[in-house]
């Protein structure tokens, strides 16, 4: 693992691993680098791999107060400790990281950006009512196992034999280690302010990921992005969700090597 030191002084780690031009990238939430899985082993055998953790959990520091505008700047620092133009991929919670660092250094090459959550227009509650609260109460109680469990199945959408098959998966322990950053990233996701205006002047080619079987939610803000940066393109992936990464592996990378790799 290595560390860079972010703008407001908390320690960011990543792993490097893999050969070839840099690719960085930013996991969701309740994970923490390893969750890119099997895709890791074809990805290293194109780029070099910079796989952060993002602040809280695994190696990476933390700060008492926490800002989604500090993992903006997080991304940012792991970018720029590369030492040369990069590749940034962000999933999820970490697409919206990925995509709001594209303003703060010019050292991207092309962005990848798989379902951003954030609300458009006026929704009111993204994931039901008082989620976050009820993930709180959790938290405060010890009940972690229990806050993962929430998470998965109100804001993931996750089905009961999925469910299960995450509990008994390598990730579980890891989701576990992480459930305190949970609350605050879905407080932060329901009310971030997308502003269009800030992305006006990114340039940097994107291709924005979308599930033809994922919530209305990431629809919507997965096109919001598309209409907000002038040089994007979205890829629809057929049958999946949120995490084709996991559920259809060849597909996803497919798409993903296919716009890295494609020099027009």
């Amino acid at each position: 693992m290595h560390q860079v030191r972010s703008l407001d002084g908390t320690n960011i780690a990543y792993e490097k691993r893999g050969h070839g031009p840099p690719l960085v990238m930013v996991h969701g939430s309740s994970l923490d680098h390893a969750r890119w899985g099997s895709s890791v082993v074809r990805l290293a055998e194109r780029f070099t791999l910079l796989m952060m953790d993002r602040r809280g959990r695994g190696a990476s520091g933390d700060a008492p107060v926490y800002s989604i505008e500090r993992e903006f700047e997080d991304v940012a620092a792991v970018v720029d400790a590369a030492g040369e133009p990069v590749y940034l991929l962000g999933h999820s919670y970490g697409a919206v990281c990925a995509m709001e660092a594209s303003r703060l250094t010019s050292a991207i090459d092309k962005l990848v950006l798989y379902e951003p959550p954030f609300p458009v227009g006026n929704p009111g509650p993204l994931f039901g009512p008082d989620i976050s609260g009820r993930l709180d109460d959790l938290l405060q109680r010890g009940e972690r196992d229990a806050l993962v469990e929430l998470f998965l199945r109100d804001v993931v959408g996750v089905s009961e034999a999925e469910l299960q098959a995450l509990r008994r998966s390598s990730t579980w322990r890891v989701r576990v280690q992480a459930a305190h950053t949970l609350p605050r990233e879905i407080r932060m996701a329901e009310t971030y302010h997308f502003d269009p205006s800030r992305l006006a002047k990114v340039r940097t080619p994107t291709l924005l990921l979308l599930g033809t079987e994922s919530p209305r939610l990431m629809h919507d803000s997965t096109m919001a992005a598309h209409a907000a940066l002038q040089n994007s393109r979205v890829e629809l992936l057929p049958g999946q969700g949120h995490a084709a990464m996991t559920t259809a592996p060849e597909m996803f990378l497919a798409k993903v090597l296919a716009f890295l790799e494609d020099e027009a």
